[in-house]
């Protein structure tokens, strides 16, 4: 695994990124941000403490595609690390095999840090080889735009 960090400032408050960024409020701010990863990223579950989140998609197939993983811990406006732990493939999760350990056990963290009504956002990620070229290319397009639907 490979260990990326993005970062970005948005002028608006802690509380209006972390609930843009989760779509805590609206789901579909969430979906917009992540259009950039999948044109029909969503998730399903809750962000609670402990609980199992499904981070989805559909291919070019129509067949549902994504990530099953956990809500490691969760301090509201502040901090969210999430654990993925196995592959949604159609309508099965897939929680063991080759192509789970390459990623089983893979964060994802997003940390807010306000400063005078403005939020730094930090975003620690654990990656494959093979896909941090995807994730250097897409993650800031996707947090552009979280900046952008904060920003409004």
């Amino acid at each position: 695994m490979k260990k990326i960090q993005y970062t970005l400032h948005i002028s608006a408050p802690a509380s209006k990124v972390y609930d843009a960024m989760l779509g805590i409020t609206n789901k579909s701010t969430y979906e917009q941000w992540t259009a950039a990863f999948n044109p029909t990223s969503t998730y399903e579950g809750s962000w609670d403490k402990g609980s199992k989140m499904l981070f989805v998609g559909t291919d070019e197939k129509g067949e549902k595609g994504g990530m099953v993983s956990e809500i490691v811990d969760i301090n509201p406006n502040r901090f969210v690390s999430i654990r993925h732990y196995g592959l949604v493939q159609g309508n099965k999760e897939i929680t063991e095999g080759p192509e789970v350990e390459k990623w089983a056990n893979g964060f994802e963290n997003y940390t807010f840090e306000e400063n005078n009504g403005s939020t730094m956002v930090t975003v620690d990620l654990d990656t494959t080889d093979d896909f941090v070229d995807f994730m250097n290319e897409t993650y800031p397009k996707a947090l552009d735009t979280l900046k952008e639907i904060c920003e409004k």
